[in-house]
């Protein structure tokens, strides 16, 4: 059951086993990714990681991908020139990375993607994620956002072998 993301009538959706299910992309919408920062989610097909979620505010997700709880001082390295760029960092970190337990819910839990990490290309982008979308799907820096129960469903229902396939 891949997770497939498209545009239809001006809005994006991702679709699965359960049907099309309303969610956010980046900023810039969905293109061949240029670079670190650009706001666009990438077209491509992408294998599916692991699962990290907030366990202060939720339980362990249902879910076939190694799964595994956050900490407070976990973060997302988005530094180019840093050798731990697009990897989970423990903070404070010497170079620049993106705080992963946040004061909004939008991280309370993730699906990391495969992209740009086998290898890392520095300056090709750091992580696309598929995390919980805000309540107007307003644009993400570049990742992928459910409403937290399609999320949830999408997360049950994977297989190791499931992809996320995006095309504009």
């Amino acid at each position: 059951m891949d997770l497939r993301v498209t545009n239809r009538n001006n809005a994006q959706y991702t679709e699965w086993g359960a049907g099309p299910r309303r969610c956010a992309v980046g900023r810039a919408g969905i293109a061949e990714k240029i670079r670190e920062g650009d706001g666009i989610t990438p077209t491509g097909t992408w294998p599916l990681r692991r699962v990290l979620y907030r366990p202060d505010r939720m339980v362990r997700p249902r879910c076939v991908l190694p799964t595994a709880p956050l900490q407070p001082n976990d973060g997302w390295c988005d530094a180019p020139n840093d050798p731990d760029y697009n990897t989970l960092v423990r903070l404070p970190h010497r170079s620049s990375a993106e705080l992963m337990w946040r004061e909004d819910n939008l991280y309370d839990v993730v699906l990391v993607v495969g992209y740009n990490d086998a290898p890392v290309i520095a300056g090709k982008g750091s992580a696309i994620f598929l995390h919980l979308a805000r309540t107007d799907y307003a644009p993400t820096a570049g990742c992928v956002a459910l409403a937290l129960p399609d999320l949830l469903e999408a997360l049950s229902q994977l297989a190791p072998a499931d992809r996320l396939i995006v095309s504009a």
